[in-house]
């Protein structure tokens, strides 16, 4: 049995611009296990990655926590973790490394390009659900509205750059990496070194979530998952 002090605290952070209501099916075992949902920060005038992520370990207030983060979220995790002693770092739909950007990032980095995109779009979130055609697209819709709430354009132009922008040469030393094999944002064949989700795709946290729950134990405390086959 685990007693009060040997209770694991697990920190969550979001995607670029989602809420942490993207965890709200994510359950631990809290004999084990306490969950903490980190949210985003308005990033200060030209701040760096570095010193964003040193403002966001404010919030963790454990030693020898668990940090997982989910795409851009995973990209700050690791960079949170230079400040932090962590038990174990993990992310999900995320990259590690420059070189597992997808190509189309690392020439919208080069190029600039990225400054193009009109973050904007995204105040028009809760139209696209009115106008979207198929069940697909209504379904999509509808989460977007719910997930992605944070719709301000600088934090928004911030983010999307340092996420595009992102230099790191080799990965974290004993860093997990989870990632679905449909992962439409970052390229399964860019992703090396990974556990694979069979069929996950960027948005897995939310619907592939009864796979986190039966796993994301068993890897938080033996970094690893026996027997796995996908």
């Amino acid at each position: 049995m685990f007693r009060v002090k040997d209770i694991i605290h697990v920190y969550f952070m979001p995607g670029l611009a989602a809420n942490p209501s993207i965890f709200e099916y994510i359950n631990l075992p809290e004999d084990q296990f306490e969950m903490h949902l980190l949210e985003w920060l308005m990033p200060e005038y030209n701040e760096t990655l570095v010193h964003y992520s040193e403002r966001l370990c404010e919030n963790v207030k454990h030693d020898q926590a668990v940090l997982i983060g989910v795409s851009f979220g995973g990209v700050v995790v690791q960079e949170m973790s230079k400040f932090l002693n962590l038990k174990r770092l993990i992310i999900i739909s995320s990259v590690k490394c420059t070189d597992e950007l997808p190509r189309r990032m690392r020439y919208a980095a080069k190029t600039g390009l990225f400054k193009m995109i009109p973050t904007s779009l995204l105040n028009y979130v809760d139209q696209f659900e009115k106008v979207a055609v198929g069940d697909f697209l209504k379904k999509r819709a509808v989460l977007y509205r719910k997930y992605l709430s944070i719709r301000d354009e600088k934090y928004l132009d911030w983010s999307l750059k340092n996420m595009i922008c992102w230099k790191s040469g080799n990965p974290i030393k004993d860093l997990i990496h989870i990632h679905g094999d449909k992962d439409e944002v970052f390229p399964i064949k860019y992703i090396k070194g990974s556990i694979v989700v069979k069929g996950g795709t960027h948005i897995m946290i939310i619907n592939r979530f009864r796979w986190f729950n039966r796993y994301l134990p068993e890897i938080i405390l033996n970094g690893k998952i026996n027997n796995y086959k996908g």
